[in-house]
């Protein structure tokens, strides 16, 4: 049985961590080791320390993603649930059917997240809750001191995520954000190999993500009113009668999601940022509306649009979906000695096709190398105990979250926005 301990002894950070020193792959793109400071010393959890989390959000993201891959680590990084969060009843307890099965125990039941902060011996939030919630519960977790798990894209409004970011910098806590292909082999494996030099100047990098159906369409649930604690949901967006739609398919409402540049770009903006080392970028143009999926369910989320960003590296970025045609889907990098092309990102591969100062570097179309990594969760379990940044971090989620939220106030306007990274400020151009 797990021995009880006192909340100082449970913070205690043990230098000589075997799981610190020695979980991580070599070659993985971490950070550079470097002295903890004194708000880390205190928040990290020591080796023997068991590491309590609780779960806000508990729908599909929630239980078949942050659960589930947290669970074939839990025995081994001494990691438990003992806290769920929903608004929605069958959702809670579908996750503490989980908790139960895998942990044997009962996890703590919450509708509020606020309860769920405020509850003892939680050491770590995991936040899969709806797009529009992520900065209210990342804000809130932070000031509790809790460490942090977030699901991307990591704010819709710049102000709140300002405000996220800053609160997260105070309590000196270990937040990963969830742009998991900073843990996949592949993409370690791509960074590793532009940062040779081998492409040459970057001209254009590029993502079409395409589908014959929006993808909100499949999160649509028969989800009765009497289950749901309805203003627990809307938080601050304006009170209005219960809708199932709205509930169970918010990704396909503009005021909750702000659609697939937030959704799917994200991830390759992310991932645009890790393999380049670029940070912000310059300026934003987007445009797109709703042109295929008009029906009863009154969506508002665009089906097709595209979002272009300026960096100030010197190469164009563009971000596409059409929800109305699955023709199309490209990943690509291009240089002016070759093309990088991660349209499966799993399995990349490399080429000097279309490269007007190719010099026989590379030759044929060749799989970019893997470079050994833990997957996302683990290193963040092991940030946890070592108070090292993860791969996804606070900083790397404020500037994926600055760049999509700078093509969706672009949508909004017409308007060119431009970013102000010393002012850390978006205006229209």
């Amino acid at each position: 049985m797990q021995m009880q301990t006192t909340p100082s002894t449970r913070r205690i950070f043990l230098k000589t961590s075997a799981l610190a020193v020695g979980g991580l792959a070599a070659g993985c793109a971490t950070p550079a080791a470097r002295p903890l400071t004194a708000a880390e010393r205190t928040r990290s959890i020591g080796a023997n320390e068991r590491i309590r989390i609780g779960q806000i959000g508990c729908g599909s993201r929630g239980v078949g993603a942050h659960m589930a891959g947290i669970h074939p680590h839990a025995q081994a990084q001494n990691v438990e649930y003992v806290a769920v969060c929903d608004p929605w009843r069958v959702a809670r307890e579908t996750a503490n059917a989980k908790v139960k099965e895998w942990f044997g125990h009962d996890a703590q039941q919450f509708v509020s997240y606020r309860d769920l902060l405020a509850a003892k011996d939680i050491d770590a939030v995991m936040i899969a809750s709806c797009d529009f919630q992520h900065t209210t519960h990342l804000e809130a977790a932070a000031k509790a001191g809790k460490h942090i798990y977030v699901e991307k894209p990591m704010a819709t409004d710049f102000p709140r995520l300002v405000r996220a970011v800053d609160a997260v910098k105070a309590a000196g806590t270990v937040v990963q954000v969830g742009t998991q292909l900073r843990s996949l082999p592949s993409v370690n494996g791509a960074r590793s190999l532009y940062k040779t030099g081998i492409f040459g100047q970057l001209s254009r990098v590029e993502e079409c993500r395409n589908n014959d159906q929006p993808y909100w369409y499949h999160y649509l649930k028969d989800v009765k009113e009497a289950d749901v604690d309805w203003k627990e949901f809307l938080m601050d967006r304006p009170l209005r009668p219960f809708s199932s739609d709205a509930y169970s398919g918010w990704y396909g409402y503009y005021e909750f999601s702000r659609g697939p540049i937030p959704g799917f770009g994200s991830h390759f903006i992310d991932m645009l940022h890790f393999i380049t080392g670029a940070k912000f970028p310059a300026s934003c143009v987007c445009l797109g509306g709703t042109y295929t999926w008009k029906d009863e369910h009154q969506f508002t989320a665009p089906d097709c649009i595209q979002a272009t960003w300026l960096y100030p590296e010197g190469f164009l970025v563009s971000s596409s979906n059409n929800l109305g045609n699955q023709h199309g889907s490209v990943r690509r990098f291009y240089g002016d000695k070759g093309v990088l092309k991660l349209d499966n990102w799993s399995a990349p591969t490399f080429s000097a096709e279309g490269g007007p100062r190719r010099d026989g570097a590379i030759r044929g179309i060749k799989p970019v190398p893997e470079v050994a990594c833990p997957d996302h969760f683990l290193n963040w379990l092991q940030c946890m105990r070592s108070g090292e940044t993860p791969n996804a971090s606070i900083d790397a989620g404020f500037q994926h979250a600055t760049a999509v939220i700078m093509a969706m106030m672009s949508y909004e306007s017409g308007r060119k926005t431009l970013y102000d990274q010393a002012k850390r400020e978006i205006r229209m151009a």
